[in-house]
């Protein structure tokens, strides 16, 4: 059974690995994201640099590859302790991918993906947090870094189950961590806007 729950584990974190921007920027735009504005994978840098249908391509596929592997360790009735553990695996995949030497993204959508997979409820908490922080600030890191940090307290206050809420706050503590970059761009006012 460990070793059967391992190797889903693996196979979690190399789908999460898979380089979802990367292949459609060059696939559709024959450019590598890497070398484009901010050098990131994500779907933002690729709604900036390719437009809006590459990036809803690019959020999509990497939502998709935090869902579909806790989706499939849900349908398996795997322990909830496994389930998180898949979770984070797919998470952890996109964020040190080994398909690019563990370069990869900030990892916001995946764990969207895996909240959505986990957490439905919290998730909509946090998607009104968003959209008010984008609506009223305009800066797409900024809404990240704020849904990022309710998701554990949400997750708490309507799961309150141990297992699931420390893989909430992992997961949210490295989404904010990974933006280090876009919170000194905000803090002296280089940071770019959203434009839609």
């Amino acid at each position: 059974m460990i070793v059967s729950n391992s190797i889903l584990l693996l196979c979690a974190y190399c789908i999460g690995s898979i380089p979802t921007g990367l292949l459609l920027a060059k696939a559709f735009g024959g450019v590598d994201i890497r070398t484009k504005g901010s050098g990131n994978i994500g779907a933002t840098n690729v709604y900036r640099t390719l437009g809006r249908k590459i990036g809803l391509l690019t959020l999509v596929g990497d939502c998709l590859k935090g869902l579909l592997p806790v989706l499939a360790a849900k349908a398996l009735q795997l322990p909830v302790a496994w389930i998180a553990l898949i979770g984070i695996a797919a998470f952890l995949g996109h964020i040190f991918p080994i398909f690019l030497r563990f370069k990869g993204g900030k990892g916001v959508a995946t764990a969207l993906g895996v909240f959505l997979a986990t957490t439905p409820f919290a998730v909509l908490g946090a998607l009104v947090v968003f959209i008010a922080v984008l609506v009223s600030r305009k800066y797409v890191s900024l809404a990240s870094i704020a849904a990022a940090a309710v998701m554990p307290l949400l997750t708490t206050l309507i799961y309150r189950d141990a297992t699931i809420v420390a893989m909430s706050l992992v997961i949210s503590v490295i989404v904010i961590l990974k933006h280090h970059e876009n919170i000194a761009r905000l803090r002296n006012g280089t940071e770019s806007k959203f434009k839609a």
